[in-house]
């Protein structure tokens, strides 16, 4: 097993990974200083217009998400129609199998429990 392991190499590529823009800066630290408050600001309400005019109208999202969600859907593997016809052969059999096992277990404990309520006089 430990010769499998040593067999086992990585790959040196790099991948490219979607990459994800933070939406606050966030301050860095140096050597062991501590971090400084932020100043609020007067008006905060200039603050959230600021925020607004930069973020993306629901328009440029819409579109956006649509965008990424054609991207994820071209990566999904589908199964083929003889796949599909398997799969689904496959579960019938076990739903119908399961219905009769429950049916004929019920139908068990049903007949003992009248039996055992006649044998007890009820």
């Amino acid at each position: 097993m430990a010769d499998k392991l040593d067999d086992i190499t990585v790959s040196e590529e790099e991948r490219e990974f979607e990459a994800e823009t933070p939406s606050v800066e966030v301050p860095e630290v140096t050597g062991g200083e501590p971090l400084k408050k932020a100043k609020r600001s007067a008006t905060p309400s200039t603050a959230r217009a600021k925020q607004r005019a930069a973020a993306p109208g629901f328009f440029a999202r819409t579109g956006q998400f649509i965008r990424d969600t054609r991207a994820e859907m071209r990566r999904v593997s589908w199964p083929t129609a003889n796949e599909v016809k398997n799969t689904t052969i496959i579960t019938l059999i076990a739903v119908i199998f399961f219905a009769v096992y429950l049916f004929g277990i019920d139908r068990v404990w049903a007949y003992l429990i009248d039996h055992l309520r006649g044998w007890l006089g009820g």
